[in-house]
């Protein structure tokens, strides 16, 4: 179900690109604004707080990469849902994207209905991620839902949606082992053409914010991975 009235900005340097997400996205009930060039998303970013920028990579001055960076650093934006889009197939433009903070990625060209798909995806799992009144505690590592805030040792550990989303699944499944594909069709609502390095990738950054906590996650080779559950844990 759309989140009727969700601004979502769409950034691109193609004006018929950008006209094209922006009437699929409008028809779909979202609030759309646009921007041509990385200045002028970011500016738009912090004044009117979208739930979600498509982001181009491939933008005039600041790059997409750049954009993604300055996003994720501020904490006025750090928490808005990012889909970008390349026209760049390799592994390792996908994978700079995602490590730097991106909800998910689509390639150039794509379907105008699976890029609104996509954004309804994004959106329902970051909105589900905050909703709940519990908090998750696990070793040294609190997971507030209704305030969509994670602690660890009582210190904030700034997450993207997605690793928020990604730490509260493995949290609520505690001790449990969660395949990548079962995370794929978890987290991500598993979009056909993404990989288990997704998966991968998030882990890796979630682990590195978590700093030592991290350990708590586990990789089971062959499998996926799983949250241990230390014998102090408890559900408040």
């Amino acid at each position: 179900m759309t989140a009727a009235g969700e601004r979502v900005l769409v950034v691109d340097d193609e004006a018929d690109i950008v006209a094209l997400v922006a009437y699929h996205l409008a028809k779909a009930g979202y609030t759309v604004s646009t921007a041509a060039t990385g200045a002028d998303a970011l500016a738009l970013a912090r004044r009117d707080r979208p739930a979600l920028v498509v982001l181009d990579l491939m933008l005039p001055g600041i790059s997409g990469y750049e954009v993604l960076e300055q996003l994720r650093a501020d904490a006025a934006t750090r928490d808005i849902a990012v889909l970008m889009l390349t026209a760049r197939r390799e592994e390792a433009d996908r994978i700079k994207g995602l490590s730097l903070g991106a909800d998910d990625y689509l390639a150039k060209p794509f379907s105008p209905q699976e890029l609104v798909l996509r954004v309804g995806a994004i959106l329902r799992r970051t909105g589900a991620a905050s909703a709940g009144g519990a908090t998750l505690t696990i070793g040294p590592v609190a997971i507030d839902r209704a305030a969509h805030r994670v602690t660890v040792d009582g210190v904030e550990v700034e997450l993207t949606p997605t690793e928020y989303k990604l730490l509260s699944t493995l949290a609520e499944r505690r001790g449990r082992v969660q395949g990548r594909a079962h995370l794929l069709e978890t987290v991500w609502e598993a979009a056909p053409d993404i990989q288990t390095r997704t998966v991968d990738m998030h882990i890796q950054r979630l682990r590195t914010k978590l700093g030592a906590a991290g350990d708590l996650i586990e990789t089971v080779r062959g499998f996926g991975y799983r949250l241990r559950a230390p014998v102090q844990s408890r559900t408040a």
